[in-house]
């Protein structure tokens, strides 16, 4: 299984991509996508970039799944607003190429990878550093972005296992066709 992780903003948007191999992962690629060199005010052209830019990723590395950071509330309102429809492009970039998605608040992120949900951004560096055996620390966002692979390389497979118990599993075609209907069960 090959995991992209995204650490979504509006400014520059972190990915990480890992593949998992049993019990093990090892990183394929990070990085980042910019908006910065555009006008703060170019909000539909910034949403493109993101979409664009999250596009070739796929392409180029070919990932099963993806997972993406859950936005909460900021203190400004309009920055929440903002960072939202960062991400909803993301996930449209992201669907639109088939690719199943999960999504996982920081904290779940900062409790996989570090151990305690209040781990500080250094902390979650040093973690993504350690589980994946890199030569030095990956920056704050593709760091971010490999958590949420690595958090998802975790979680993915538990939660897989409980919906297969309780036979809450659904096909993906059977998914897909409901979603293109325009409706979930």
């Amino acid at each position: 299984m090959r995991i992209l992780g995204i650490d979504p903003g509006l400014r520059t948007t972190g990915f990480g991509v890992v593949d998992v191999y049993g019990a093990g992962m090892v990183y394929v690629a990070s990085g980042t996508i910019s908006t910065q060199h555009l006008d703060t005010g170019a909000l539909p052209a910034r949403l493109k970039v993101l979409f664009d830019g999250i596009g070739e990723v796929v392409q180029r590395y070919q990932p099963t799944c993806a997972s993406i950071e859950i936005v909460f509330v900021n203190v400004n309102p309009q920055s929440t607003l903002l960072l939202g429809q960062a991400r909803g492009a993301l996930i449209t970039a992201l669907v639109s190429r088939e690719l199943p998605v999960a999504e996982y608040t920081a904290l779940q992120m900062k409790q996989a990878v570090a151990g305690h949900g209040r781990a500080q951004k250094t902390q979650v560096q040093e973690m993504v550093r350690r589980l994946l055996s890199l030569p030095g620390l990956p920056g704050p966002d593709a760091a971010d972005a490999l958590g949420l692979a690595i958090t998802h390389a975790h979680a993915g497979k538990a939660m897989a296992r409980m919906a297969a118990a309780e036979g809450l599993g659904a096909t993906l075609s059977q998914t897909k066709a409901s979603y293109r209907a325009g409706r979930t069960r």
